[in-house]
């Protein structure tokens, strides 16, 4: 191992002399505590080192010694129900090891290296299996099947042995013959350094809606597995509170949860809350499919940026099993907080608001990572990662550079608004400035798993509210009188979409997750009021205000308390809502 020396300390960057053979993103130890830290930064024989650990007291005249090795993290069974910090170091483990408090320096291994894990082998000796291929299943928890697969930079071979039965994640399960006649020994655990994307055969084109229960995010504004969305919003808006929801209740069988520098107390909610938490689609523990990783903000910064790179490889090694994974980032802004703190004390030309120039292609690189591909091995399976990032903008400024930056990768833009947020609208999604490019992408779907006209009815409803923000501006100038039937009308059903159908009650058992056809039949029967009565508003007879007396319109109003299990119960709404708007003709 090279030794190095210390000459210069500025905060978390470490700059060492006499590692003449040092290589970008190779993982060093500094001092004789042994912190660990990433080289970024080479000059001739000086190279920057980042320190993802507490650099006080550690000064120049100390060593540096060199690993050899990238960044990586460990894959295999025992990852999920696990809680890291940003460079993939279990906390539960270091607390029984050293206490409440990470000591410098300290060195855990991420999986257990003496648990033994069940491996049943899907191959027989002689088969021939290429990178990719699965050779065996260990249950992980009860609900998840994590699969052994070869490791990507292994081309395969011939298997000459493979062994069932009781084996450390370390042990090999198998041995194979490569082509140069070599045998090459297959443990459980792999290694993947977290800057590289795991590879693929190819990259397809997303056509299934995560479904999230949420009515906002799966009615008006979708997300399809594979895609990217962020979620920017200003403090109090609920960023956090949205991201949780999507990883309680969507139907992606693993979540990823980076918590990357958020404030204390908000992580501690998060692993308080999450063990105890049921799964709605298993009835199991919602940790029995989920990873945490903790990396708030009274970390070092510089782990930050780890964080990101080792939560989306974690969810890259499931996607590869086939499996149909989403990955919550909470928040990139801090992630970006910290890139721009390194690139000032590397002395980088800054870009725009201090941050460095390579801010764009970093949040690009980190985005392209998700999506929805045709896994490695001969036999043929497909696996998606969804991406969504919470951005937390100074003040709300949403033309800051890390929104901007985001919103040029990502298609699903779910925009928060404190006004909203201080109205208790939960959630707190501006449905005006909100969108999602997967429209198209999802149309063939809705239209086969749910009805035919589901898109028509998105339309209408998304061009009510719309309308509604122009009468407004009416209603502020001249007052409520000045506005004909028709528009008093589009107004009542605008208050009722939002009131009873994008208002969502997170601490209703019933409306806390609604599935896309009750989704549907609500917005349906809100939108069969107003198309019933809106041919009457062109009688001069016509008083909205008998028509907002009907008794049946207190039902359309609680429409959510329906039975999901019953959606034929809406249909006899619907016809309720003809009758009684055709008595009133």
């Amino acid at each position: 191992m090279q030794k190095g020396t210390i000459v210069k300390v500025a905060g978390s960057l470490v700059v060492a002399k006499g590692l003449p053979e040092a290589k970008m993103y190779e993982v060093m130890r500094v001092s004789e505590e042994g912190l660990i830290g990433e080289v970024i930064e080479i000059k001739g024989d000086r190279v920057s080192i980042q320190v993802y650990e507490e650099t006080s007291g550690i000064g120049p005249g100390e060593p540096v010694f060199q690993t050899g090795t990238t960044m990586s993290v460990d894959l295999g069974p025992g990852l999920l129900e696990s809680i890291y910090d940003g460079i993939q170091r279990p906390l539960a483990l270091i607390e029984k090891e050293v206490g409440s408090f990470i000591n410098r320096g300290i060195e855990v291994p991420a999986l257990d290296r003496k648990k033994k894990w069940n491996f049943e082998p899907t191959v027989n000796k002689d088969d021939n299996v290429i990178a990719g291929d699965v050779l065996g299943e260990v249950q992980e928890t009860n609900l998840i099947r994590h699969k052994i697969m070869v490791p990507p930079n292994i081309k395969g071979g011939k298997i000459l042995e493979i062994k069932s039965g009781e084996h450390t994640i370390e042990e090999p399960i198998a041995i194979l013959e490569n082509d140069k006649g070599e045998k090459v020994e297959i443990p459980m655990m792999q290694k993947w350094s977290i800057r590289k994307p795991r590879p693929v055969k190819t990259k397809k084109t997303p056509s299934v809606p995560l479904i999230s229960g949420t009515r906002v995010l799966d009615m008006m504004f979708p997300i399809m597995k594979g895609g990217a969305g962020c979620i920017p919003g200003p403090f109090g808006a609920g960023k956090t509170v949205t991201q949780q929801t999507l990883a309680k209740y969507c139907d992606a069988e693993i979540i990823v949860y980076i918590g990357c520098g958020e404030r204390g107390n908000e992580m501690t909610e998060v692993l308080q809350e999450f063990p105890h938490l049921e799964d709605p689609n298993t009835g199991e523990p919602l940790m029995k499919r989920t990873i945490l990783i903790a990396n708030t903000s009274n970390m070092p910064v510089a782990a930050r940026e780890a964080s990101i790179y080792t939560g989306i490889t974690i969810a890259e090694y499931y996607r590869d099993m086939g499996y149909n994974v989403a990955l919550m980032a909470d928040s990139t802004s801090r992630w970006a907080e910290a890139l721009r703190e390194m690139s000032g004390r590397l002395e980088e030309m800054p870009g725009e608001e201090g941050y460095p120039a390579y801010l764009g292609s970093r949040t690009a690189e980190f985005y392209e990572r998700a999506g929805i591909v045709s896994c490695l091995g001969s036999e043929y399976r497909t696996g998606s990662l969804t991406a969504i990032g919470a951005v937390s903008p100074p003040g709300g400024d949403l033309s800051e550079p890390v929104t901007q930056n985001t919103l040029r990768v990502t298609k699903v833009f779910w925009g928060l608004d404190a006004k909203l947020a201080y109205r208790r609208h939960f959630p707190a999604i501006n449905w005006l400035s909100s969108y999602t490019l997967y429209l198209d992408n999802m149309e063939s779907y809705v239209k086969k798993e749910v009805a035919e006209d589901y898109m028509d009815v998105r339309g209408k409803a998304m061009g009510i509210l719309q309308e509604e923000s122009k009468l407004e501006e009416i209603v502020r100038l001249v007052g409520m009188d000045a506005l004909s039937a028709k528009e008093r009308l589009t107004l009542e059903t605008a208050k009722s979409i939002r009131e009873d159908f994008l208002f969502q009650n997170a601490f209703d058992d019933m409306d806390a997750y609604t599935s896309l056809k009750k989704q549907y039949w609500m917005l349906k029967t809100i939108l069969t009021m107003y198309d019933e009565a809106m041919p009457l508003t062109s009688s001069e007879e016509f008083e909205i205000e008998k028509l907002l007396e009907l008794p049946v319109l207190q039902e359309v109003a609680k429409c959510k308390e329906l039975d999901p299990d019953k959606l034929e119960k809406y249909q006899e709404l619907i016809d309720k809502v003809k009758k009684a708007i055709g008595q009133l003709a």
